[in-house]
Order: structure tokens, then sequence, then C-alpha cells
């Protein structure tokens, strides 16, 4: 008994004395599979609502090193824990869906898949980067799971569905993310970058993407034969004439030094040149930081509809229907005290020289769902750098959702898993 003492005794003592090994030895050594893992998820993308085959695989790979798997939560959505003693919660969450797009970057992994889409089969593309952000996930958790006496607390890992569409992370708590699974102390997610070089990484503090928005204005007129035009009021006319004043409500209404876009993405209305059609429908995307922009452009939309309307002579049953839904996607905003303990451990892992200011976006991001509950939890969403020296020196730079973009796989992902690692730990440590 004595003897068994003594040897487990010289057993933890070793243990305890070993040194730690560098958590950047361990993601180079495990680079080879992570970019193998990358060109899969490439090569077998799946659209929004439609990521059954990709959350398994990231499922399993999850239980592979020891975490708890929750599958098909909030549609496809996979929920991962990882327990390791008393410390903070952090979620880090990565998208998984792809777009109906084919792919023409040439590569020898390029997607080949299809789908079937409002009947007709179109390509699928992760143009969006999503697949590398699913690789640096997996890579962070593999690391993690390692090396478990860097850190202590909780890793909460989100694979989220739907993300193109902005729907998945409100699927995910409203099915009851937060209650069954604990409100995290901290949220991070990462998003590929066309324009940042790989190797480095692009972030700011405050607003860095908008609240977004889909509106769609149905314009009602009255018919005719196109060569009575004087028999009709013409929708098609009135439409041209809001889309033209619609222009003029962020150059006229909206403070210079506030940040606004209104844009009228189709214009759906008639089906032969000789018919003057009845209704004509506009969509329209609306890109706002702050609220009260937000509240102000929904008003003048409204107003500029309604005057086209009873200018054309319309009666006021037919004005324009103005849908403004609900729900939206909200603005992203980086929590100021996170951003700056982000950065630090960024520049400590990657170099200053490698972490970049990033300047904020209207593009959208349902990420910012995660920070937007009442729970008010702090988050911080970063861009990382996925293209080569040469592509920025040639100014050959196709952006997200281009069927020629695609990252530099190896330098990304290292880059990725490393500086993602190195800020969970900080925040573990803490």
């Amino acid at each position: 008994m004595i003897r068994l003492l003594l040897l487990l005794s010289l057993f933890f003592s070793l243990s305890a004395s070993t040194p730690i090994r560098p958590i950047e030895v361990w993601i180079a050594d495990d680079l080879d599979f992570l970019v193998e893992f990358y060109k899969e998820r490439h090569q077998t993308p799946e659209i929004s609502l439609r990521e059954e085959k990709t959350a398994k695989v990231l499922a399993s790979e999850l239980r592979k090193v020891g975490f708890e798997v929750t599958e098909n939560f909030g549609g496809y959505g996979i929920v991962g824990i990882l327990k390791n003693g008393k410390g903070p919660t952090i979620l880090y969450r990565t998208d998984m869906d792809a777009l109906p797009m084919p792919e023409k970057t040439g590569l020898e992994y390029a997607s080949k898949e299809t789908v079937l889409l409002n009947g007709n089969e179109v390509g699928a593309m992760h143009s969006c980067g999503h697949d590398l952000h699913m690789t640096t996930w997996l890579g962070t958790a593999r690391a993690l799971a390692a090396n478990k006496r860097q850190w202590k607390g909780t890793l909460l890992l989100i694979g989220q569905p739907a993300e193109e569409i902005g729907a998945g992370a409100r699927m995910m708590l409203e099915a009851g993310l937060y209650e069954k699974f604990g409100v995290p102390d901290y949220g991070l997610g990462l998003h590929s970058s066309p324009t940042i070089k790989a190797g480095q990484i692009g972030v700011a503090d405050g607003y860095t993407m908008a609240n977004t928005e889909m509106i769609d204005i149905d314009v009602f007129g009255v018919g005719a034969h196109g060569a009575s035009p004087h028999m009709s009021i013409d929708p098609v006319v009135i439409s041209s004439m809001i889309i033209m004043e619609l222009q003029t409500i962020v150059s006229r209404n909206v403070k210079p030094i506030d940040d606004a876009v209104v844009t009228v993405g189709a214009v759906q209305g008639g089906t032969v040149g000789n018919i003057i059609p009845d209704q004509v429908k506009l969509r329209l995307t609306v890109r706002t930081f702050k609220e009260e922009v937000r509240q102000l452009i929904h008003r003048r939309i409204k107003e500029v509809c309604n005057g086209t309307a009873m200018a054309a002579g319309l009666p006021k049953e037919k004005w324009p229907q103005v849908n403004i839904p609900e729900k939206f996607t909200p603005a992203n905003y980086n929590h100021p005290e996170l951003t700056k303990r982000v950065v630090k451990s960024a520049e400590e892992s990657l170099g200053k020289q490698n972490v970049v200011y990033a300047e904020p976006q209207l593009v959208g991001e349902d990420f910012a769902m995660y920070g937007s509950t009442e729970d008010k939890v702090p988050t911080v969403l970063f861009w990382l750098g996925t293209v080569s020296q040469e592509k920025i020196d040639n100014n050959d730079l196709p952006g997200l959702h281009s069927p020629f973009y695609y990252p530099e796989p190896r330098e990304s992902i290292e880059t990725g898993v490393n500086v993602t690692s190195s800020i969970l730990i900080d925040l573990f440590n803490d």
C-alpha cells in the first residue's frame, strides 16, 4: 500500500512538473487534418435550413474530443459543451449554411453540388466562408479539448443554421438556448474577410455591422391597354417615381454623420409590353446602425409612397402597402471592454502588426442576436483575413457571395485557430 502511494505521488508530481506544450505547436500538428476537413466541407455545401449532413459531421467531431452534444436544436443547430472546472462560460459560434449559386473558382476541390430551389436546379457554394468558419471552430474545439490544463470554465460551442437568411440565431434563441444551456458570460464569433490578408485579423469596437431589414412595397394602380395610358393610373410609373424619391431619404433626411442605405433590389410587375398592370411589387433592403435612424427611414418610406400615390390621383384605399416585418437582424455591437481584451490577446498571439482596424460595414450578421437579448451578453465578432498578398497587390479581390471567392485555406485556418484559441484561453483565465 505504501509503495502504491509513493508511485501515485511520483506520478502526479511528474505530471504537474511536465511542461505545458505551447498550443500553437499543437495546432500546427493538427493543421493537415483541418485543411482536409475544410476541403470536404467546401465540396459538400448545404444551403440554409438544409444543413442536416453538415451538422451531423460537426456533432460527431465534437463528441470525439469529449464534448456533450445536443443536435437538431433550432432547426439543424447543434450545441456542444465542454466543462473544465470552475470559470466563466463562453459562447463561440460558427454558421454552417452555404448559398444557392454555382462555384466558378476552378479549384480542384470546388463544389459540384446542386440543390432544387423553387423548382429549379441550381449550384451550391460556400462563397461566404462558412466552411472556413466551421473548420476554425472545430480546430479551436480540438485545441482546447487537448489542452485543458491551460484553462478553466465552460466552452459553449454553437453550430448555427440559416445565417444567410438571417434566421438561424433567432431560431436557436427561441428554442431556449440560454434557458437550457445557461447564459454565457461572453460571446465570440468570426467572419471571413475577402480584403484582409491571411495571417491577420480585423476588429473594431461599437457598431460594426448594420440593422438589416427586408421591406416589401405593393404599389397599386389602374390597369389598361398599353396603347391607352390615359385610361390607366400606371403603377409602373408610380413605382419609378417612388424608387427615385426613396434615394433622397439618405441624402436629404438622414444626418450626414449617420450611416444608412436604402436599396431597391427588385421590381416585379407586368407581363408583356402592351399591358399596363394594376400592381407592382418593390423589394427593398434597409441598413442602419441607430434605432432613431431606422424609425426615421420607416416613416419617410411611407410618406414617399403615400404622397406619390396621392399625386397620381389614386384613392386612399389604393395607396401603396409598405410591409415592414417585425423581426429583423439587429446591428452587431462589439462590446468595447471585451473588444479591448480580444485585441490585447490577438496582438500577443499574432503580433500587433497583424491586428488591424476594420471599419464598420453595412452588411448584416445574425451573430448580433446573441448579444441583443435582455441578458445583454457582451459579444465580439471579428474579421479573419483570408487572401494572399499577391491578390491584394493585383486588386484581385472577389467579394463575399462571389462565385470566384475562396480563402487561402492553410494560413487562414492556422491563424483562425491560433487567435481564437488564445482569446478564449485568456478570457477563461482572466
